[in-house]
This record gives C-alpha cells, structure tokens and sequence, in this order.
C-alpha cells in the first residue's frame, strides 16, 4: 500500500473517529437531547398554530401551516449545524481535551469535517422527528409531498451550510468570552434574509439582494415546492447550494487556520473566559 494510501486511510479513521466520539457525547447528555427535543416542537407548534388564527378557508390554513413549518424545521436543522460546529471548540473546552485534539495526527480539515458530519446526521435526524410530531399533532394532510427531493435538497444545502458553519467555529477561537454568541448572531441574521417564515418579496430590495447568498433561501424555497406541490428538484435552487459550498468551505478553512494561529500565538486555545 502506497505511503498516499495509508495517509488517506488514516485521515478517514480520524473522521469517523470524530463522528464516533460525538454519538457517544450525544448518547451521554440523551436526557437533555430529549428535553431539548420536546422544547423544540412545543416552540415550532407556536409558530404553526398562526395558520389557525388567520381565518382562512380550509385548504389555505392547511398550506400555510405547512409552509411555516417547512420554515420552522429547516431553521431548527440549520441550527443544529451552526450549534454543534461552531461549539467546536466550546465543546473541546468543556471536555478538557482541546489540547489533545488538537495536536491528534488529523488534519484540521478533517477535524471540522467530522463535526459538520455528524452535525448533519443528527440534525437530519432531529428534523424527521419535528416535522412527523408536528404534522401529527396538528393533523396536517400533506398528499403530494415529494420527501425524496426534500431531503435531496436538504443535504445538498447541507454542504454550503457546514462551510459557513465552519467560518463561524473560528469566532470562540478568537473570542473566548463571547465566540459563541456571536456564531448566533450570524445565524440569526441569516434567519432574517433567507425568508424562514415569509417570502423574501416582502423585504427591502437590499435584503433581497442580500438573500441570494444565503443557503438557506434555496433550501427554503425547494424544499417548499417539493412538500407543498410535490415538485422535484429545481436546477434553479440546485445550482447556487453548490457554488455556494465550493466558495464558503474552503474560505472557512482558511479563516479557521487563521484564527488557530492567532489563539496559539495569544494563549487562547485553553481559555475558558
């Protein structure tokens, strides 16, 4: 076996190390996964009991809930991966093996891919359950849904969600008192331009303009058209997902490189505050 190879190999057992290593994480905070879980439908039902104090017909109560769920379910999945990568190295912290990881024999790459990973796994995960629990509790009919390319679609947006992700990981690197909060910060401001709960028609034109570099507004608009109509995957939303990804993910490995450097150099790396 070539000296290329071996290194290869040893990179993807680092990988699904990382992913390994987190479903155990996961499996032990289980109970506040569950709490955390049913918190996150009763606050979805809050935003899908709207359609019924519209006063609409029947048939228009019943699309504009579905489409504010979409919303609601694709925002928690983005949440996830913004929560789990950019807690990379919060969760490093906590455990007290920041050090270790990293100076672990992977690459940096191969370390943020395996958190964005098994972030995408478990979000998708989550996101099934949400959106089942609530199209049950509120009695949703849904006959025309395409899921097939609604998760197609989800995953594809996935690969440009990780990337931006990534960049946002850097933040507790140079900040360790307020990285965090600022990785939610920029999620919720990408909330605000993506269209999660309105079209993006009724914002200001600049924010419209803003809105086409947002992952989430694709993803949004797809997987609406394949759960509401039925629809099948559209190029139109396709296509900028995938630019997207190729521009934002190795901007986040560079940004990232650069603020391990700058954490190194600083004594940051271990600080807690």
């Amino acid at each position: 076996m070539s000296s290329y190879a071996i290194e290869l190999r040893n990179q993807l057992v680092g990988l699904a190390g990382i992913v390994e290593r987190n479903v155990y994480l996961t499996k032990r905070y289980f109970l506040w996964d569950l709490e955390f879980m049913v918190w996150t439908i009763a606050n979805t039902l809050t935003i899908v009991f709207i359609a019924r104090a519209t006063g609409l017909a029947a048939a228009a109560e019943n699309r504009l809930a579905t489409n504010l769920l979409v919303g609601a379910v694709i925002w928690a999945f983005l949440g996830i991966i913004f929560e789990f990568v950019t807690e990379t190295v919060a969760w490093e912290r906590w455990e007290g093996t920041i050090e270790y990881t990293f100076m672990a024999p992977i690459s940096r790459p191969v370390h943020l891919f395996g958190m964005a990973a098994f972030a995408v796994l478990y979000g998708l995960v989550r996101a099934t359950i949400l959106f089942f629990a609530v199209v049950a509790f509120i009695g949703l009919h849904i006959p025309s849904a395409n899921y097939g390319a609604a998760l197609a679609l989800l995953a594809i947006a996935s690969l440009s969600f990780m990337g931006i992700g990534i960049m946002t990981s850097v933040l507790p690197l140079v900040s360790p008192e307020k990285g965090a909060q600022l990785g939610f910060i920029a999620q919720g401001l990408m909330l605000v331009v993506s269209g999660v709960y309105y079209p993006v028609t009724v914002m200001p034109e600049w924010m419209q303009w803003v809105s086409k570099v947002s992952p989430a507004t694709y993803a949004l608009r797809g997987d609406r058209a394949s759960i509401v109509s039925g629809a099948g995957m559209a190029w139109a939303d396709v296509w900028p997902l995938l630019i997207i990804a190729v521009a934002a993910t190795p901007i986040g490995l560079a940004v990232f490189r650069i603020g391990e450097r700058y954490a190194k150099r600083h004594g940051k790396l271990k600080r807690s505050g």
